[in-house]
């Protein structure tokens, strides 16, 4: 059966019973240069055979390179253990509790992923999960201007050296609400500029990345003082796997960051071209009704067995529209599957055993990279496992040059709306973790010192 079973001459027959001449006719409030009016040219279908030929072609172009990129996602291990339980119809089928009484399995796993998550963060609450990182900071600047009722300013500041990508993101869902987003500068050294914060401000909320986009590690207890200071919610955007080492945002400055939120593709998810990956949500108790999604509940029942039920159920398919806390937050329940299962397997001290070992691996390679003629940090001070390098070429021609030879070098920051950096065009973002062999880092430093040589040549 077709996914969509209406024949042409069903179609026909709807569209007289409404008077309506075609299928473009229904979506005519659509602006046509958004559309180009096209919206019923749907390419042909492809037989199964010639979908899977075309997926794995498009599969097998990620294959024989070693990932040196980052920005977000990660080319960290997956045990064997994860998707192959992941996969199981238990799970697969039936990661959308929509009838909780009948998915008590899948309600204690996502009460399972909530309890690691609050405890991996420091916060009193989790969420059953958002799409993803960039979605799940719109989610909390949302959350934090209705938590905050006392501040009627409507703006949210936001450090530029969060992801550009979140920003931009973020921007483009929370500005129908008469959110207005404003930056917060850096400094030379990559990190917030403390010494510029501005005093006459008072922002509903403040937006902070730890590590920043650039894995450099921000003085995240000075910044969240000064944003409590002025009444302002603190929204931590965080990697979770780091949080295996550093201060998790529930330690942070006095009273500890508010919300935070983040992307969960470390933990257990595979970087799969760009995505899909699931975003995650925490906050303080005092903030969960105003939280997105849904969180999971233990109780008992009359016999005293332990169940597990949908405790709150604040989205647009539980409640009314105009009620719900949002409306296009999602239980990305089958990757969240993915994320607590590989939690459980690896445990705080695997955890722990993955961050260190990808922040050694990483400053091994810089350390070689700064050997090379030519190549220079961008930024001083401490970083995580990500650093930027300046080239003494074109970035874009150093990739193109790597790939040829195997390895993903990074990524070139005037990809991406990094316009606080000079000469992006020849800064390199590199990530490493913990996959990554000495004779990898090795072969790295060695391609990159063969391509600089014949670029200069």
């Amino acid at each position: 059966m077709p996914f969509v079973p209406h024949t042409q001459a069903d179609v026909d027959t709807m569209l007289t019973a409404i008077g309506v001449e075609d299928i473009n006719a229904l979506f005519d409030e659509i602006p046509v240069h958004l559309t180009n009016g096209n919206l019923d040219q749907v390419p042909a279908g492809k037989s199964e055979l010639a979908m899977m030929q075309l997926l794995s072609e498009r599969a097998a172009a990620d294959d024989g390179y070693t990932c040196f990129m980052g920005a977000g996602s990660y080319d960290h291990h997956i045990p064997a253990a994860v998707w192959d339980l992941t996969s199981r119809g238990e799970f697969m089928t039936a990661y959308t509790p929509y009838q909780a009484e009948a998915s008590q399995g899948t309600l204690q796993l996502i009460y399972e992923y909530q309890s690691m998550m609050a405890a991996l963060t420091g916060m009193e609450v989790s969420n059953a999960s958002v799409y993803d990182g960039a979605s799940g900071m719109a989610e909390a600047m949302l959350m934090a201007l209705r938590a905050n009722k006392k501040n009627k300013s409507g703006q949210v500041l936001v450090a530029t050296t969060v992801h550009p990508h979140y920003t931009d993101a973020s921007r483009n869902i929370v500005r129908n609400q008469g959110i207005e987003i404003l930056p917060m500068a850096m400094n030379q050294d990559g990190v917030v500029d403390l010494n510029s914060l501005p005093q006459d401000l008072a922002p509903a909320a403040v937006v902070i990345q730890q590590p920043n986009f650039f894995g450099r590690l921000e003085a995240v207890d000075r910044l969240t003082n000064w944003a409590h200071e002025r009444k302002a919610l603190v929204i931590a955007v965080v990697n979770p796997m780091t949080l295996a080492v550093l201060k998790p945002p529930g330690e942070w400055g006095d009273e500890g960051a508010d919300i935070v939120c983040g992307d969960g593709q470390p933990m257990g998810v595979p970087m799969a071209s760009g995505g899909p990956s699931f975003g995650f949500t925490c906050c303080k108790q005092g903030l969960v009704r105003q939280m997105p999604g849904r969180i999971i509940g233990r109780t008992q029942d009359l016999d005293g067995q332990t169940g597990y039920t949908l405790t709150l159920q604040a989205r647009e398919q539980h409640i009314r529209r105009g009620k719900a806390t949002s409306n296009i937050c999602t239980n990305q329940g089958l990757l969240v599957t993915a994320g607590t299962i590989f939690m459980s397997l690896l445990g705080p001290q695997g955890l722990r055993e993955v961050a260190t070992q990808s922040h050694v691996n990483a400053m091994q390679l810089q350390q070689a990279l700064l050997a090379l003629p030519g190549v220079e940090s961008v930024f001083e001070g401490p970083h995580f496992h990500e650093f930027a390098i300046r080239l003494p070429i074109s970035a874009r021609k150093v990739i193109s040059a790597m790939l040829a030879r195997g390895i993903l070098p990074g990524l070139c920051l005037a990809d991406f709306t990094v316009d606080q950096i000079d000469a992006a065009d020849r800064v390199l973002l590199v990530a490493v973790t913990e996959k990554r062999t000495p004779s990898q880092i090795e072969g790295y430093v060695a391609a990159l010192a063969d391509v600089l040589q014949q670029g200069e040549s």
